[in-house]
């Protein structure tokens, strides 16, 4: 029997003056290796992306984190603060995208940025600069350190709800590489998971979606070796797996 399939949206990479489309081998391997499921990227020139045509083979659907953020214009009039990190093409596909998978209840899983755009699509607000707001902390990694120290654990979060229930442990420790976060939280989606400032880190969709979560952090970082991930991951695949099979 053939794996489910879960769509990728792509990030926008120039490289060399050229254009590509990439995701993190990271995500891929994730869903690959933890979840039991075949990833199929998505490229990102929304003239060209046919949503309906995406969503009939698409079993699931996960959203990766990027060093893009999303346009404020999608969730406000002001202007971005790090105009640099816009990636117009992939809000103008991940932005409907969402909306209607949220509509037909195709389960999605959503990471980092994936995670900010989840929220934006469904109506909520975003900090531009978690550092900059009174009493949050700097969720930043620092770019020097090398790759294992930026995705190694930073801190801890405080669990609640139905993820509490699935992870089985009040607080967790994860890493942290965002400047960006939730203000407004969208109508819809239920709080999961908090920081130690009270930064909402983790939300889940209506109560009646097979699989609708978001997370600030990267749990596909070395997925198949952590407890947390890998029940996030086994959870996401066994959704998809219901999708198709019902």
């Amino acid at each position: 029997m053939s794996r489910p399939i879960v769509i990728i949206p792509a990030d926008t990479k120039v490289i060399e003056t050229l254009t590509f489309d990439a995701v993190g081998r990271k995500y891929s391997a994730a869903v690959a290796e933890v979840a039991q499921c075949q990833p199929l990227l998505v490229p990102l020139e929304a003239a060209l992306v046919d949503i309906g045509a995406i969503l009939e083979i698409a079993d699931g659907i996960l959203l990766s984190g990027s060093v893009s953020n999303v346009h404020p214009r999608h969730y406000g009039t002001e202007a971005p603060l790090r105009p640099e990190t816009m990636d117009d093409a992939r809000d103008a596909v991940t932005l409907p995208l969402i909306r209607t998978a949220v509509e037909k209840k195709i389960p999605l899983f959503a990471i980092c940025r994936g995670y900010q755009e989840l929220n934006v699509a469904l109506g909520g607000t975003l900090h531009q600069a978690v550092h900059d707001q009174p009493g949050l902390n700097d969720h930043r990694e620092k770019p020097k350190d090398l790759m294992e120290d930026r995705f190694g654990p930073s801190h801890p979060i405080r669990l609640d709800d139905e993820l509490l229930k699935w992870v089985g442990q009040e607080t967790v420790i994860v890493n942290s590489l965002h400047g960006q976060g939730i203000s407004r939280l969208a109508k819809g989606l239920r709080p999961q998971a908090y920081a130690e400032d009270g930064l909402v880190e983790a939300v889940m969709g209506p109560m009646d979606h097979p699989f609708l979560l978001g997370v600030q952090w990267h749990p596909e970082w070395k997925a198949a070796s952590n407890d947390v991930s890998v029940s996030l991951f086994n959870r996401f695949g066994d959704a998809v797996r219901g999708k198709r099979t019902s």
